[in-house]
């Protein structure tokens, strides 16, 4: 038995599901689930992810909050959390480079937001002197102190809906069946009240992409620094509105088709920061590359520190890591940056209002 057998049987009775509802199943089955199953990170893995190029990503981001910390007063108490940390890396180097401001790490408890049982274990290698406390939610994030809060390539991966402009209606894109194969169809065209607004920049047969879990994740952060103070540095990949199909699947650090073997490959999907920023309860930043967001913070002054000490294959490999991370033809326009700040505070270091 395989995931795609459940979900051709499923499919087969009930009817077509929605891409929603397939990438739910596809990363998150407790049994079959991408990441229900397996270490995806690295050489070894499927993909990876900026704080496995570069300590030098996370040392950056921990110093960003770090500062954000001090300029709201340096509060005795505050939540210090990440989402989809991964293996710990980003955290690890983020709370290594931030002991560097007096105080700030033990202030800090610190809150990981992890589904994959897989992953939680080298979390706790890598984080055990901190004590971490595991939540399942962003619902669950302590609502009693400042949060600063990082989500690195976290939101790509929540499940998304996709619909196609019909007239003034949409036609959902659905996974269905076709003999033991799933394919893509088109179901019925419909009123969609909450993409009235995407009539405006949409013609016949443009597809967009709508995440109905992003707006109460982001209303989770913000209402906790609205209330509370604290900042959030949100990095993916994406752009500030949604249009085309973007999902993808990535198996060995290729791209496959994302019905071919589901559970067996990552699917993510660019994510529209518009929709981060308008559900925001708090003061939001402009958003910006990451290639910019991490010049502004200090990389190439950090990475020619590191390069005094470094010759031969360690030079070449920093070198490279620099590049990928900043590079307009790498990482540095594919990804944004946006951060979340209390109402009248300055916004996180790096990023402009």
């Amino acid at each position: 038995m395989s995931l795609l057998d459940l979900l051709v049987a499923r499919i087969t009775a009930q009817g077509p599901i929605t891409v929603a509802e397939y990438m739910a199943d596809c990363l998150l089955h407790p049994a079959f689930g991408y990441y229900a199953t397996r270490d995806p990170l690295g050489a070894e893995g499927d993909f990876i992810t900026a704080p496995e190029i570069s300590q030098i990503f996370g040392e950056l981001l921990g110093l960003g909050l770090a500062q954000s910390w001090v300029a709201q007063g340096r509060p005795q108490r505050i939540i210090l959390a990440e989402a989809g940390p991964g293996r710990g890396t980003l955290m690890a180097d983020a709370l290594r480079a931030a002991r560097a401001v007096p105080g700030f790490v033990e202030a800090a408890q610190l809150v990981l937001l992890e589904a994959s049982p897989t992953l939680r274990t080298p979390q706790a290698d890598m984080l055990g002197g901190y004590a971490p406390h595991w939540i399942e939610s962003l619902g669950d994030l302590p609502d009693d102190a400042p949060l600063f809060f990082i989500a690195n390539e976290f939101f790509d991966a929540l499940p998304i809906r996709q619909f196609q402009r019909d007239g003034r209606m949409w036609r959902e894109r659905q996974v269905g069946v076709a003999g033991d194969a799933l394919r893509f169809g088109l179901g019925p065209a419909q009123p969609q009240p909450a993409l009235a607004h995407r009539l405006d920049d949409t013609t016949d047969g443009d597809l967009i992409e709508h995440c109905s879990a992003l707006a109460p994740a982001i209303d989770a952060i913000g209402q906790r620094i609205a209330v509370h103070g604290g900042a959030a540095l949100i990095v993916d990949y994406g752009d500030w509105r949604s249009l085309g199909d973007t999902l993808q699947a990535l198996r060995d650090h290729k791209p496959v088709d994302p019905l071919k073997t589901p559970g067996a490959a990552d699917l993510t999907a660019h994510v529209d920061f518009e929709a981060i920023a308008q559900a925001a309860p708090c003061a939001h930043t402009r958003l910006t590359t990451q290639g910019v967001f991490l010049e502004r913070l200090g990389i190439t002054h950090r990475a020619r520190s590191l390069a005094q000490h470094l010759t031969g294959n360690p030079l070449d490999n920093l070198i490279a890591a620099h590049r990928r991370l900043t590079h307009p033809e790498e990482m540095g326009n594919l990804f944004k940056v946006i951060g979340l700040f209390p109402e009248g505070q300055a916004p996180p270091p790096g990023l402009d209002i």
